[in-house]
């Protein structure tokens, strides 16, 4: 177990995790909350029908990261293809999909960096800090969508958009100052591969 999920009886998966790897899997999560953002219900407690009612941005992100995590729906080689007029239809399209889909997006990535959280805040940890950590089937898939976001947003940062790019990696030098942020990167792959195995039916 130790270092890959493994299958539990009756479903859910379970992992051996040590200090360190507690500390940073939850030191990821929050981050991520952090540049997710609060909720539109967050910022008028007020309002209990302001998420109901509230619409979504129209434009992409800014942040690299959150353009990532939030992609333009009608985007890609094809789009960039056609004429300049299909290029601002799929625009105005991806717009329109953003501004009624986004915010429930943000609500589910949220919730599920929440979960991981909560999850490793209440391990008990043993004398040498570590902890097994034990997941029901609907945690689980809840940490695979959460250890998907944190490897797409670390994507994002080390520029890894195609495969050949993640071989790339492996070859860094180890002083180079990426070097952590790159091993983040593999071994949250290696977890969400494991956890997807035990996912399988």
């Amino acid at each position: 177990m130790p270092g890959h999920f493994e299958p539990l009886p009756g479903g859910g998966a379970a992992v051996a995790l040590d200090e360190v790897e507690i500390s940073i899997i939850r030191s990821l999560a929050v981050q991520l909350l952090e540049l997710i953002g609060p909720g539109p219900a967050e910022n008028a407690p007020d309002d209990p029908l302001a998420e109901l009612f509230a619409e979504g941005p129209s434009e992409p992100p800014s942040d690299p990261v959150l353009r990532r995590l939030f992609p333009d729906a009608y985007s890609g080689p094809d789009v960039e293809a056609g004429s300049p007029e299909e290029a601002e239809e799929q625009r105005a399209h991806s717009a329109e999909f953003r501004r009624f889909t986004e915010n429930d997006l943000r609500a589910g990535k949220r919730e599920n960096a929440l979960a991981v959280i909560r999850s490793l805040d209440a391990l008990t940890t043993a004398g040498d800090g570590g902890a097994v950590l034990k997941l029901s089937p609907g945690e689980s898939e809840q940490w695979l969508r959460a250890l998907n976001d944190l490897r797409l947003a670390i994507g994002a940062r080390l520029d890894v958009v195609e495969e050949e790019d993640t071989d790339l990696l492996y070859r860094l030098p180890d002083e180079d100052p990426r070097k952590p942020m790159v091993m983040a990167y593999l071994w949250l792959g290696g977890l969400q591969e494991t956890l997807v195995e035990t996912l399988m039916p």
